[in-house]
């Protein structure tokens, strides 16, 4: 069973990433993280961003600069355009090599924020879930975890799918607000408890 999991930034996807892998002893296969990886020092994409970007977009350590890179991203589309075109290659084939250490029988959670804006990761797994939040819910819980003002937090989410395009896309939705911890691991042990999962 290859589950693709998304929802908005600050919706508890990745609380629910960790409770399929501890519930329902599933390999998990973070498309987030290795965009990560790959922009560390010494990362697979630095090589590429650096030449195309220019030294502006390199953080003193090697690392890209996120700040940077977010602010341009937002202001010019052609630029985000072309940072997908060097990072999404490398993300797919690590995310495959990653994806394929999964045992016989075993199921595999790709937590891919961006799943219904990609466009092509629903041929790619065999059920999509949705972990869905008002947006006040999202936007207080970023500005809780992170540095980032409201004014960019909002940023953020008008680049994401709206939440109703995300629901249209899900084979099955977990309501995140108000919902404990606990509450929310049983919420996820409930659908791994279903046909559906």
């Amino acid at each position: 069973m290859r589950i693709g999991l998304t929802g908005g930034i600050g919706s508890g996807k990745s609380t629910v990433a960790a409770a399929l892998v501890d519930l329902g002893d599933a390999l998990l296969v973070d498309t987030d993280a290795i965009s990560r990886t790959l922009t560390l020092p010494g990362g697979g994409a630095m090589p590429a961003i650096a030449t195309r970007f220019g030294p502006g977009f390199v953080a003193q350590d090697g690392a890209l600069d996120r700040a940077a890179m977010r602010e341009l991203a937002f202001r010019d589309p052609r630029a985000k355009r072309e940072l997908e075109a060097i990072l999404h290659p490398l993300i797919g084939a690590e995310t495959a090599r990653q994806a394929a250490l999964a045992a016989p029988g075993q199921r595999v959670v790709f937590d891919v924020p961006l799943l219904v804006e990609s466009g092509r990761w629903r041929q790619q797994v065999d059920r999509v879930l949705v972990v869905d939040c008002r947006e006040e819910t999202q936007v207080a819980r970023v500005i809780a975890r992170s540095r980032l003002d409201e004014a960019t937090v909002r940023a953020i989410l008008a680049q994401q799918a709206t939440r109703t395009q995300r629901r249209a896309a899900a084979d099955a939705v977990i309501h995140n607000d108000g919902l404990s911890l606990e509450q929310l691991r049983e919420e996820v042990g409930h659908l791994l408890s279903t046909p559906l999962f």
